[in-house]
């Protein structure tokens, strides 16, 4: 398919220029499955680049190619219930290799298992014409085609999302080289994919959205969507050895106490690949599990060194998981506006064992938070700060600005779907804190803006977000700690709060 595609051409090794680069090759085989069924559908070989031996400054300069968030993606979603749209998931054909090679004058060393008949094949290369995959640019050089084929046929990228584009009443989300076309209009979405392929875009139509990036996607009869990873669940509980029907579960993510170094306890004993589990726990959880955030975000501290305390935290998640498998999101819309839960474990992490060491992480506090556009999750995180707060309050305000720089993009995204057509009844976010005893300081700080001797350390880069309090798009309220949903983002709780908040974060 490569070769007849001309994404090279056959020269002779003694015919090209002197200190031309000549790369490696790289084959990369993969068989793709459906996430609903595990059904392997697809049988993939494809010729790669060995970027790893390009040369910044000769043969590449530039690499970065935007990618479309889960926020974004999210958002859509929630606005295709809210209007009742359509959708179309859209995948192209060997898309780097649509567009043409940066440059023209790179080589490739013929790859195992290609023959050339009469011949050695070390003498002859393949001169490289299209954009390769494996080339450090390749992602950078397919996105700058892409664009500049879909403003050809009348899209206009977004100024907020560089990955979001607009035309007629349709909105376009691009993820590499997968996509989702969203609207109200069916015969629009079809005249658009025909205005696609006539602009030489080879694409595949996959039909209404059911799986995108590793999510199974369940759009339901009663309006609701249900983002779910149950097989992603298995392969981790595989990955654990935590197999079979009689595996014993949990209730909770966690036993109840934050994880420290442990510096005297044994080693893990790497019965399992901790960071490799890390990883997908991390995936998993920046998809579609929020309950798990607080405590893979702790257990992915400790992936240098971990200790035998760390490896059961890991399997604590799992046998929760297990019980959970068929779990995620439930996204239901109820009325139009933002709502951003914050919360701030202030030096949770302090253990004067480890502080004796000379650990600056004991000494630092703990942001969550959650923000859900029409009551639906859109983006949330757990982690340490990155400055050490010297006060509670100072510990909240900090966990509140960062929270708000995720807010505020938004804000701006849904304002620029409104520039374009795009009709929302309200877009004016709420920002809810919670406040402890003497927390009250740090709304006050947010909305009196004055500089006070105890807190005039604090950096500007916290005080990003006061124009929006100013002009009252932005609104700073108290919380009882009671009805918190962030709380689970930042420390154990109990069982009954625990579930308070899942239910109204997730849905279950």
């Amino acid at each position: 398919g490569q070769q007849a595609n001309g994404n090279w051409t056959i020269v002779k090794a003694d015919t090209i220029p002197e200190g031309a680069t000549v790369l490696p090759s790289v084959w990369a085989m993969k068989r793709k499955r459906r996430i609903a069924t595990q059904e392997v559908y697809k049988w993939k070989s494809r010729l790669n680049l060995d970027g790893s031996k390009q040369q910044k400054g000769i043969n590449f300069w530039e690499t970065y190619a935007p990618v479309a968030s889960w926020a974004a993606i999210r958002l859509i979603l929630t606005m295709v219930i809210i209007k009742g749209w359509k959708m179309r998931q859209i995948d192209y054909v060997l898309a780097y290799t649509q567009a043409d090679a940066e440059w023209t004058d790179m080589y490739m060393k013929i790859p195992k298992g290609f023959q050339i008949p009469g011949a050695s094949p070390d003498e002859y290369l393949l001169k490289i014409e299209k954009n390769l995959y494996g080339g450090k640019q390749a992602g950078r050089v397919w996105n700058k085609h892409l664009v500049s084929r879909l403003q050809s046929i009348g899209f206009k990228q977004s100024k907020v999302d560089e990955c979001i584009f607009y035309r007629g009443k349709t909105v376009y989300v691009l993820y590499t080289d997968d996509s989702i076309l969203a609207g109200p209009d069916d015969k629009e979405i079809d005249q658009i994919i025909h205005d696609m392929k006539k602009a030489n875009l080879d694409i595949t139509v996959e039909g209404d959205l059911s799986d995108f990036l590793g999510v199974q996607i369940d759009r339901r009869a009663d309006g609701t969507i249900h983002l779910t990873q149950p097989h992603l669940i298995d392969q981790i509980l595989r990955e654990v050895r935590l197999e079979g029907d009689n595996i014993t579960t949990k209730l909770t993510p966690s036993k109840g106490s934050i994880l420290k170094r442990h510096s005297e306890s044994e080693p893990f004993d790497r019965h399992f690949d901790y960071r490799r589990v890390i990883g997908k726990l991390n995936y998993l959880e920046k998809s579609t599990r929020p309950d798990i955030a607080f405590q893979v975000h702790q257990c992915a501290r400790f992936c240098a060194e971990p200790k035998k305390e760390h490896g059961n935290a890991i399997i604590w998640i799992c046998r929760y998981l297990a019980a959970t498998k068929d779990k995620g999101l439930i996204f239901k819309p109820t009325q139009q506006s933002f709502d951003c839960y914050v919360d701030a474990d202030f030096s949770g992490n302090w253990d004067k064992n480890d502080a004796s060491a000379t650990d600056l992480d004991t000494a630092k506090s703990r942001t969550g938070f959650i923000i859900t556009y029409a009551g639906c999750p859109i983006v949330w995180a757990s982690k340490l700060q990155t400055l050490i707060a010297l006060s509670t309050t100072e510990a909240e305000y900090l966990a509140l600005s960062t929270a708000l720089r995720d807010v505020i993009p938004l804000m701006e995204l849904v304002k620029d779907l409104r520039k374009h057509g795009f009709d929302f009844t309200s877009t004016q976010p709420t920002i809810h804190c919670r406040v402890f005893e003497d927390n009250s300081g740090a709304i006050e700080i947010a909305n009196v803006h004055k500089w006070r001797p105890r807190t005039k350390h604090i950096n500007c880069q916290f005080h990003h977000f006061r124009h929006y309090v100013t002009t009252k798009q932005i609104t700073i309220l108290p919380i009882d700690t009671e009805d918190q949903p962030a709380d689970i983002m930042t420390k154990m709780v109990t069982l009954m709060l625990f579930q308070k908040h899942r239910m109204f974060i997730m849905g279950w």
